[in-house]
This record gives structure tokens, C-alpha cells and sequence, in this order.
């Protein structure tokens, strides 16, 4: 006999929407990995012994969807997936060789890794605008532009009240082997997310220069007795931190270089660090 809501002997209402569920679930999962592979794809295999020394390109599976344009709000057109040429193949070596001849096998810089973008200092190829809010104001600029925000700390009353945040501006930067860099001029935020991102400093303390470099406020400790302790790198680093092509702007791609370059510090700033701890 048929139970409620059966529609013959074998099958009935529940299981025909547990099948139903089963089906949406597995075209979900196909449809996000499909999405997933609009940036980053193909990849390409590193050339070893199993390619024949030839390097190759992987779409797995699924394939990458096909091409859609995205509006964006200052007008451009993006459209993605979309084929971009990467810097070994426009012809500049990677500076780094394989420890083994398998795929997958850990690389081993050659030259400076902090710049050449190896391991943790590695970059992603993204815009070279600055992002703008959505009222078309740039997104990320030093407090001199945005006269709309404060440090909302007084150093004096910090250490009675701690949270109240001090104003770096003015402390030394100190590197991790406990030498002064320079000195923080400015501070840089989100206007979109009301948040610190970079402190700006000035190299002042490494050749009297007056050159400028930013330093993200995730590798800066800013403490009560008024210094910003970055562990990242070294004092004399610092001179090689990438530079912004103009004083009041940065884009996502610069972004990129500066935060891979401190990323980059914490394991290759002094030899010790790449060693095991035991």
C-alpha cells in the first residue's frame, strides 16, 4: 500500500526531494568552483622530468566558465576570466630553483627573495588604480588628505587610559635588530573601513634621507613609551621597501609589493630565520 504522499510503491515524496537536494548540492559545488576559476587560471605546471622539461597549463575540473564583463563604478569593464601574461613569461626570470625535480618541490631563492618575490614576499598581479570609495573619493590616503579623520589618543593619558589609542606620529621606527630607521610622519587609512593601514616613515634614521616608505600597521607594534617596533626586517631593510609612484596614492598592485616585502622579512630578513627552531 502506497503511504502519504507516495507516488508509487518504491519511491514517495521525501525521497524524491532528498534525490532533488542531492542534485542541487553537486551543481552548486560545480557552479562555485566554476566561479572560483575566474582569476589565477590556467595554472601552470612547473617544467620537470614527468613534463619533459616543458612547462604546461592545468584548467582542471571543472573548466574555467566562460568570459563575463563587470561594470565597475568609476565606468571600466572588466571582464573575467581573461588571458594575462606573467612576469616569467614577459621574460624575467625566476629567481629561485627547485630543491627537487618533482612537482610541488619547495623552491630556493638565488637572489634576494625580499624583492624578488619568493615564498612569503610573493605578489598578485592586481589593478594599478587606486580603489575608490563609493562616493569616488580615493579609498586608502595619509590623514594629510583626509582631513575628515583624527587619531582619537593622547600619548600623555594612553598609559592611564588604554583605550585610548596613541598618535604614532613622531615615534622612531625601530627594526628588529633594535636600530632606528626613521621616524613616522604620517598615518594612512580606510576611508571606506574607518581603519589604520599603513604608518608612512621617513628613512631619516638610515642616511639622513628623506625618503619615504610605508609600513602596514600588521607588522608594526606601536607601544606606550612611544616607538613602533616592527620585527619584519631590519633597520637597514627599510632602504629597500618598494616606493609609491606618487606621495598621496597607492594601488592594490603597490599594496601588494609593500606588504610582500615585510611578508617576505619574517623568514628571510636574517639567515636564522630560515633554519628550524630545533
Amino acid at each position: 500500500m502506497e503511504g502519504i504522499g507516495g507516488f508509487t510503491e518504491y519511491m514517495n515524496a521525501a525521497q524524491m526531494t532528498l534525490y532533488a537536494f542531492w542534485l542541487f548540492f553537486a551543481g552548486l559545488v560545480v557552479y562555485l568552483r566554476m566561479e572560483d576559476k575566474r582569476e589565477g587560471y590556467p595554472l601552470q605546471a612547473e617544467a620537470n622530468e614527468s613534463t619533459g622539461g616543458r612547462t604546461e597549463e592545468k584548467l582542471g575540473f571543472p573548466a574555467p566558465p566562460a568570459p563575463k564583463a563587470f561594470k565597475m563604478s568609476d565606468g571600466r569593464s572588466i571582464q573575467v576570466p581573461r588571458r594575462e601574461k606573467t612576469e616569467y613569461e614577459l621574460g624575467t626570470a625566476l629567481r629561485a630553483e627547485p630543491t627537487a625535480p618533482w612537482d610541488g618541490a619547495p623552491l630556493e631563492p638565488t637572489g634576494n627573495p625580499m624583492v624578488d618575490g619568493i615564498g612569503p614576499g610573493a605578489w598578485a598581479k592586481r589593478e594599478d588604480e587606486p580603489d575608490v570609495t563609493h562616493l569616488g573619493n580615493q579609498k586608502i590616503v595619509p590623514l594629510r588628505v583626509a582631513t575628515e579623520m583624527e587619531v582619537c589618543g593622547n600619548p600623555s593619558i594612553a598609559r592611564f587610559w588604554p583605550e585610548v589609542d596613541p598618535d604614532p606620529r613622531g615615534y622612531p621606527v625601530i627594526g628588529c635588530d633594535g636600530r632606528e630607521a626613521g621616524r613616522v610622519r604620517d598615518i594612512w587609512a580606510d576611508r571606506g573601513e574607518m581603519r589604520v593601514m599603513y604608518l608612512e616613515a621617513d628613512l631619516s634614521g638610515i642616511g639622513g634621507s628623506s625618503d619615504r616608505v610605508l609600513v602596514p600597521i600588521n607588522f608594526c607594534r606601536v607601544t606606550y613609551d612611544g616607538q613602533v617596533k616592527v620585527n619584519a626586517i631590519t633597520a637597514q631593510q627599510f632602504s629597500d621597501v618598494p616606493r609609491l609612484r606618487e606621495a598621496d596614492r597607492i594601488s592594490p598592485q603597490e599594496e601588494d609589493f609593500v606588504t610582500a616585502y615585510f611578508g617576505g622579512g619574517i623568514l628571510y630578513a636574517v639567515p636564522g630565520r630560515t633554519e628550524p627552531f630545533l
